[in-house]
């Protein structure tokens, strides 16, 4: 069955459970198949690499609805049919590069049907790499660039699932964030569905698993009361959430700044991962003004210079971004740090 809309998708959904929509298993191909609930091979049209494009959605190497080895990249999360297990497979080169998926559980086909614009089916980046465009680009972006064709921006259209751990992430440092948000993960996430899933993987909480968690068990994540009830005042309308996924990405981010504790910083970090925003930038990242700031000019910066050095480009901000970071481009490390607040003894 072809996703209406989903430039470069080539390939045939499978189902067990849906047969009366989709392929039967037995006219699937025996690689796509595998003895998944449902199935698809997706082919981007172009080279595609399938780590760069994914690592954007992962909260850290120990985040615990990821798992990534050499059977593929593995990711468990909830759909409107409920919780599934995906593995995502790539291969072949340039032109005849694809991806396969193959997914578990109540949700394996409403997954499946999401995997093109999930792996940036929708991600144009023509007009970023359009000549004349191109020339008013630093040397650092277009370098880049050169090496990384192969990327897309993301698009996962889940809302919950990137505004909860967003919200975790505010005013305090990552590697903090990272630790209460696996801490909540472990307390009340659930084993990812499907026999093949790797051990140890888990489907986050639903809207209504995190508005259940208990006080004492924010506090003993590491969280503040600041950040735990920012995250049970938008859940409150979660519903409302998800549907902002249909919204374009400035829409969504305007909606999302209503909510009291959602601020650009935070709205920005969700619409890059739900709609593959190109040109959201994190105004009020700890790091990102100065890391621009240093990459552009060798000089350090803030909010409002970074945004002055990127208004020339305007409506591509956020993958010149993602191309500094790609570049390998290291700020200086000196200066004072942010500090690590453990609130779990308290």
């Amino acid at each position: 069955m072809e996703v209406p809309g989903r430039k470069g998708f080539q390939g045939t959904i499978v189902s067990r459970a849906w047969d009366h929509k989709c392929m039967t298993i037995a006219d699937a191909p025996p690689l796509v198949a595998a003895a998944a609930d449902a199935a698809v091979r997706w082919h981007p049209g172009s080279s595609f690499r399938l780590d760069q494009t994914m690592f954007p959605l992962m909260r850290g190497n120990a985040d615990p609805s990821f798992a990534s080895h050499s059977s593929g990249f593995w990711m468990a999360f909830t759909t409107a049919s409920g919780p599934v297990t995906m593995r995502l497979s790539a291969g072949g080169v340039g032109a005849d590069s694809f991806v396969d998926a193959q997914a578990w559980g109540p949700g394996a086909q409403d997954a499946v049907a999401g995997v093109p614009r999930l792996l940036g089916a929708d991600d144009d980046w023509s007009s970023f790499d359009e000549p004349a465009f191109h020339a008013t680009l630093p040397r650092l972006v277009t370098e880049a660039r050169r090496r990384n064709l192969a990327v897309r921006l993301p698009s996962t259209g889940r809302v919950v699932d990137s505004l909860v751990p967003t919200i975790l992430e505010q005013k305090v440092t990552t590697l903090e964030a990272r630790r209460g948000y696996r801490y909540l993960m472990y307390r009340f996430g659930s084993k990812a569905p499907g026999a093949s899933a790797p051990p140890g993987l888990l489907v986050p909480p639903t809207a209504r698993q995190w508005l259940a968690i208990p006080s004492w068990e924010w506090h003993k994540a590491g969280v503040g009361p600041q950040r735990s009830a920012t995250v049970m005042r938008a859940l409150q309308s979660a519903v409302a959430l998800e549907r902002l996924a249909g919204l374009d990405s400035a829409q969504a981010a305007a909606k999302l700044q209503t909510i009291p504790g959602i601020g650009i910083w935070s709205a920005a970090e969700v619409v890059q991962r739900t709609h593959g925003c190109p040109d959201s930038i994190s105004v009020g990242d700890y790091h990102l003004a100065a890391y621009v700031g240093y990459a552009l000019t060798g000089e350090k910066t803030d909010d409002a210079g970074m945004l002055h050095l990127l208004e020339p480009w305007r409506g591509q901000r956020q993958r010149l971004v993602r191309m500094l970071y790609l570049s390998g481009f290291r700020k200086p490390t000196f200066g004072p740090r942010m500090t690590v607040q453990d609130h779990r003894g308290h």
